[in-house]
């Protein structure tokens, strides 16, 4: 499918204004919002229960929502309804104390939250397509968004106490709302609304729901450092701002990257580098292992572009391949399912369990052992899928 006609510079900018944006409020989530609700009294498991339940939500909601934009033929009203979800249950979620009703409140929180990147994705990806323009030049502001956040936010934590949080997050949506009212839909207004009987088996096919299990497990690993770094560097004896400055490194060092696979990666096979990108995560994680200093966490986060960059730029090129632009946003939808909402809640209450009964180091060994079946099963995947008889073994 491709747009009804090429967008103009202005609504470019919009686009990369609002992904901009939008990242700064995942910095606050990944970065901040742990340290936040540390600061309110939580112990470390309720810390992770909270960041399960969101993903758990998150399982339904990308697909929810995924749908409707399919169905209804539009993302930027999907978005400007789900981020004024996300303000009216933020501005309630940040007045709240008990922990049951804060559960409640997270988990309503995450169902307008969760499908944000992956319909943002959509939007990319059906704006650049038939054209010259890269998904790379729009996500890049992502990263650049999710980086600024980070050093500046952090910043302002050190100076200020957690107790800024909320402030920071409500202004975050405020002003991604702001500039998502200046998106324009890259739908075809002539297509018509597609059948999700061709939907199914493609997603139900045995190569693509091996790679979802693969995905979800490289995927979790991944995870259990989002949601623990902070608390981890903070044992370390790290500042705010020394958190900042690890999620600014992991965020900026993903730019070179995204640039490269953009303008290379079509020249390598995409398992293979899924393979590539598995390595790099075992032997970040170990190093994470044994750190003993902050500031060393800090430089093993620039391992963050080959293992992270490779692994998004890369499964999202898989997922484009196999399916179809008329099931777009329901696509992004299943990869966000996996990466954000399955792999958030095993890391979240695996990872938090390990966290706190055994201890960080153990819960980076376990997330390096991840990545290790990871490395295998995408080395599995592709010699069974490149050999004579891989697409007889891989039928529905």
């Amino acid at each position: 499918m491709n747009p009804a006609a090429p967008t103009t510079p202005r609504e470019d900018f919009a686009l990369r204004g609002f992904t901009f944006s939008f990242f700064t409020m995942t910095a606050i989530i990944t970065s901040y919002f742990p340290l936040y609700f540390q600061y309110k009294g939580y112990s470390t498991v309720q810390i992770g229960l909270l960041y399960s339940v969101g993903p758990l939500t998150g399982i339904v909601s990308n697909l929810f929502w995924g749908l409707m934009s399919d169905k209804y033929q539009t993302v930027k009203k999907i978005l400007l309804l789900i981020l004024i979800g996300q303000l009216i249950v933020a501005f309630f979620m940040f007045r709240m104390d008990g922990f049951a009703l804060l559960m409640v409140l997270m988990a309503g929180f995450f169902f307008f939250q969760q499908p944000m990147t992956s319909l943002n994705d959509s939007l990319v990806l059906l704006t650049v397509s038939g054209t010259r323009k890269s998904y790379a030049s729009f996500r890049v502001w992502g990263s650049i968004g999710f980086a600024a956040a980070a050093l500046v936010f952090g910043e302002l934590l050190r100076r200020f106490g957690a107790g800024l949080t909320p402030a920071l997050a409500l202004g975050s949506i405020i002003m991604s709302l702001s500039l998502a009212s200046m998106l324009r839909d890259a739908r075809d207004p002539k297509f018509k609304r597609p059948s999700f009987s061709g939907f199914m088996p493609i997603v139900m096919s045995r190569p693509f729901l091996a790679f979802l299990i693969i995905l979800l497990i490289v995927s979790t690993a991944q995870r259990m450092n989002d949601g623990f770094l902070a608390l981890y560097l903070q044992q370390l004896g790290a500042s705010p701002s020394i958190v900042g400055w690890a999620w600014m490194t992991s965020a900026v060092s993903e730019i070179p990257v995204f640039f490269l696979l953009s303008k290379y990666g079509h020249r390598y096979k995409e398992l293979p580098l899924l393979a590539v990108c598995s390595l790099v995560y075992i032997i970040r994680f170990l190093l994470m292992m044994f750190v003993e200093n902050p500031v060393w966490a800090v430089a093993i986060q620039l391992l963050h572009s080959i293992s992270f960059g490779i692994l998004l730029f890369t499964a999202i090129r898989y997922i484009q391949s196999v399916i179809p632009d008329q099931y777009r946003a329901s696509g992004q939808a299943i990869f966000a399912m996996t990466w954000s909402g399955l792999a958030g809640l095993i890391s979240g209450t695996l990872g938090g369990w390990i966290f706190n009964t055994w201890s960080p180091r153990a819960m980076y060994g376990t997330a390096s052992a991840l990545a290790v079946a990871a490395l295998l099963g995408f080395l599995v995947l592709h010699a069974r899928q490149s050999g004579p008889r891989g697409a007889q073994d891989f039928e529905v």
